[in-house]
């Protein structure tokens, strides 16, 4: 995987755990999933499309 990438990854998990919680603490926030969702689905498309 090309660093970009990599770190991608890393900020999609960091942010899996910061959303996580903040749900744990004071409640679930939609908005926070939803932008959980949208980096996921940004960091799956940069593994997908990436070239070798």
């Amino acid at each position: 995987m090309p660093g970009s990438t990599k770190t991608m990854g890393a900020v999609t998990v960091a942010a899996l755990v910061l959303v996580t919680g903040y749900t744990v603490a004071l409640g679930s926030n939609g908005w926070l999933w939803f932008g959980w969702v949208v980096l996921g689905l940004i960091t799956l498309g940069m593994i997908v499309s990436r070239t070798d």
